[in-house]
Order: C-alpha cells, then structure tokens, then sequence
C-alpha cells in the first residue's frame, strides 16, 4: 500500500472533517506563484487536529513540508512526493493579563501586530509589514526596521518527533535568521507568547504605517517574490552587493532582479523555479567574484 493511500485511510477514520486535497498546486499556496503539485496537502483548524495528523505522517515515514503563509519559500517545478501542512487554519490570538499575547503558528504577523495596537500595546510595530506568519516568523527569528521577534518573544509551544513541549526565549538559540527550528527541522511550531509593553495607541498607528509605507516605497510588492532573497552578510546589505555588481534588472526567464530593491529575485508574471535557482546562481557567482562576499539564500528552497 501506498504512503498516499495509508494516509488516506487514517485521515478518513479518525480526521474526517480535515480539510486533506490530493496533487494540489503548490503556485496557489506561494507569494512566488511558484511550484508544481503536492502529493497531499492538508489545511487543519486545530492544534489537536495537526497533533494527531503529524503522528500519523511520523508514524508512516511521510516527507512533511510545513507551510505558513508561503511567503517565504520556493517549491519545484515538478512538485513533491510528499505532504503539505499549511497552518494557515491555526490562527488563534489571546491577550494576557501580564500584556503578553498567545499567538497560533498560521497567524499573520501582520495581523499580530494589528491586534497588539488595538490592545493598546506597543513593541510589534516592526512586524507589521513582515508577510509571514507567527510560525514562520519564530523559526526565521523574522525581524524588519531594526526589530526582530527574540525581542518579544518569551515562549514557543512545539511539537517534537518526542512530543510536544514549551521552551522559554534562552533555549530558542534566536540569532539572525535563527533558530532551534531550523536547526530541528522535525520540529513543528504551534503556538508562541510575546510579552510588549503598554502604548500609545495613535503612536503605535504612526509607526506601523510609517514602516509600511517605507516598504512599498522601497521594495516591489507589487510583484510576486519570496521577500528577501538573500541573508544580510555581516556588516554588508545583499542588494547593495548586488546593485553594486550591476545585477538590477538582470533575468533568467521570467526571473528577475528587481530594478526598484536589487535584494528581490521577482516572478515577472511566467517564472518557473528553475529561473529563480539560475538566477540566485548567477547572482552569488557574480557577487562573490566582484566583492569576495558569498551570498546565502534567505528564501526556504524545497527540492
């Protein structure tokens, strides 16, 4: 018997109302509007309902692609033999007596940091333009406009090949673009708390608007991409790098390095992940001959 038929079976006797598609589209799934078919893709509501479903998965051997907002992450063009679990559905937001917030792995940071403010708290603010969610966000130590989530993050719920477990801020390891979770990528986030502190709620408005304008301003949103493509070397920026190497506007395909923000591989409308690998290939040859500066993908690449 199959993994996908096993799969099936369990899913259809003990998770009947889970949201379970069968050779769905990665591309629907991305901001990079790329990707072919996952052989499985499932979209639970709960936390108990992914519990019990990456059992089964860990149970059966399945190759498991967790997914947030898909925001930051380039599947191939031919698919994956594999299941998909999309958090999206697990978007839960508490606020604490002690002006902390629990947030579910699937919610949006932008939509975290909208809650703070309307809770009248402050210290999200550099997450409002951020496009990943709260999963995402914990695993990448996501942060933007000098803030980052170890600033206020003081607890991950997990789950483990072992169980599930709670670690405070100190056993994260959080450094830039860092994490236990990357280091354990059998390790699933489920939940996360952020203690903030309380603000002025018109203030807190300004700053979230003021940085979202600064990124519309300075990066082309209004293509897809996976934000970001490269980490930030040490004491460098990626798109200065690039820019300096003459690389704007440079294509493969439809891949392109965008001539608005030279730290953004885009998708022109037809690009394949083969374009997109070719061209962040050219781009670290070109860099590192010019400048001696190796660039490391920022973007999650799935193969």
């Amino acid at each position: 018997m199959s993994w996908e038929t096993a799969l099936d079976e369990k899913i259809r006797a003990y998770l009947p109302e889970l949201k379970w598609l069968k050779d769905e589209p990665l591309s629907k799934h991305t901001s990079f509007r790329i990707g072919g078919p996952a052989k499985r893709m499932a979209f639970p509501r709960r936390t108990e309902e992914a519990v019990i479903l990456f059992g089964f998965l860990q149970e059966l051997g399945v190759r498991t692609v967790v997914l947030g907002n898909g925001t930051n992450v380039l599947f191939p063009d031919e698919g994956l033999d594999a299941a998909v679990v999309a958090t999206g559905g697990l978007d839960g937001l508490e606020r604490r007596e002690d002006d902390t917030i629990a947030a579910e792995a699937g919610v949006p940071l932008a939509r975290l940091a909208t809650f703070a403010w309307k809770e009248g708290l402050a210290g999200l603010e550099f997450a409002h333009g951020i496009p990943g969610s709260v999963g995402g966000g914990v695993v990448m130590n996501a942060g933007a406009y000098d803030g980052s989530l170890s600033d206020v993050l003081t607890e991950v719920t997990g789950l483990w090949p072992d169980g599930v477990q709670t670690l405070k801020t100190e056993d994260l390891r959080l450094s830039y673009r860092h994490s236990i979770f990357t280091e354990q990528p059998d390790a699933v986030v489920l939940r996360a708390v952020f203690r903030l502190h309380p603000g002025d709620a018109d203030a807190v408005r300004r700053r979230m608007d003021e940085l979202m304008e600064r990124r519309r301003a300075t990066q082309p949103l209004e293509y897809p991409s996976a934000g970001s493509t490269f980490k930030r070397p040490a004491g460098r920026f990626a798109g200065g790098l690039i820019e300096q190497c003459g690389l704007k506007g440079t294509r493969v395909g439809g891949a392109e390095v965008s001539t608005k923000h030279a730290g953004f591989v885009i998708n022109t409308g037809a690009a394949t992940c083969a374009d997109v690998l070719a061209l962040i290939q050219l781009i670290q040859k070109k860099v590192l001959g010019e400048t001696g500066v190796m660039l490391e993908p920022e973007v999650r690449i799935i193969r």
